[in-house]
């Protein structure tokens, strides 16, 4: 029996991971409708966000604080498939992803036009999520996003004091 190298187990979950978010949403959307299947979405992300989040930090062996977060967030696109850039600044961070596969994959099935109203919620809702978790003194703001026709998706992270 062939084995599989490690980029090919790699490749095999996260394509995996991608077309089950996809597949499961197109039979509930089928059966109940859109609405229906966007709210189940945005509650699963949160969900995934928190689960991913606790995971990531045992991953890494830290502790909750922004670095962790920063930290945590870039190993999370990273492994993912984002092209983007990450930057520290003087009250926290800033993520500019250049190309979101989320957003391709919208576009490939023929759904670009939901794009923008799934990314809005389902991003928020999972950074929220992952700020609860690794650094609630945190709070982000989008200034763009992909899925809204801008060229960058720029998140600020920002510490309330």
């Amino acid at each position: 029996m062939n084995k599989l190298n490690k980029q090919q187990i790699v490749d095999y979950f996260n394509r995996s991971y991608k077309a089950v978010d996809g597949l499961w949403f197109m039979k509930v959307e089928k059966k109940y409708g859109f609405d229906s299947a966007f709210e189940i979405d945005a509650e699963v992300w949160t969900v995934m966000g928190k689960i991913q989040a606790r995971m990531m930090k045992v991953f890494l062996g830290h502790e909750n604080n922004p670095n962790v977060l920063f930290e945590s967030l870039v190993t999370k696109l990273e492994i993912e498939g984002f092209r983007f850039t990450s930057e520290k600044t003087e009250n926290g961070f800033r993520i500019k992803i250049d190309d979101c596969p989320w957003h391709n994959l919208m576009i490939k099935s023929g759904r670009k036009h939901l794009s923008r109203i799934i990314g809005k919620t389902v991003c928020i809702n999972e950074y929220q999520a992952w700020i609860s978790e690794l650094a609630n003194s945190m709070k982000f703001e989008f200034k763009s996003q992909i899925c809204c026709d801008s060229k960058k998706c720029i998140i600020d992270f920002i510490e309330q004091h």
